[in-house]
């Protein structure tokens, strides 16, 4: 059991946070479209969102940290995106659709969203692994 690697989270959430500028990017016009008519809010202060979100992404990137650091053996790569693939596909994109189901929000909406969260854990996990 190793100690976490504070590099390490600081990294995974700044490629989590690239993931985002990209993906949000790519899909801002067809979640504005699915959403209709008053469905998003157009932010008008991308900077403060940016911000917050790298914030979360550093809580999400502290705990995969944790987790990385108590690896028996850190050399296998395929570890990696399992367990951080893992955890978005059975804890983060379960709870964001529960929410989506509950305001009845568009599925593509929920796809497009539960895409960012599978590729944003991904790319934090590989991070993880590049410096391991």
């Amino acid at each position: 059991m190793g100690p976490v690697d504070w590099i390490g989270v600081f990294l995974a959430a700044f490629a989590a946070i690239v993931v985002a500028g990209v993906w949000y990017k790519l899909f801002s016009r067809p979640m504005a479209v699915m959403a209709g008519p008053g469905g998003l809010e157009v932010r008008r202060k991308p900077f403060t969102t940016m911000f917050f979100t790298f914030l979360l992404l550093l809580v999400s990137a502290a705990m995969l940290g944790h987790m990385f650091a108590r690896l028996s053996d850190p050399s296998k790569w395929w570890l990696y995106p399992m367990m951080s693939g893992g955890v978005a596909l059975f804890f983060v994109i379960p709870a964001l659709w529960t929410n989506y189901l509950h305001q009845r929000n568009p599925r593509v909406i929920a796809l497009i969203d539960a895409g960012f969260w599978f590729c944003a854990y991904l790319a934090m996990g590989f991070t993880f692994f590049a410096r391991s």
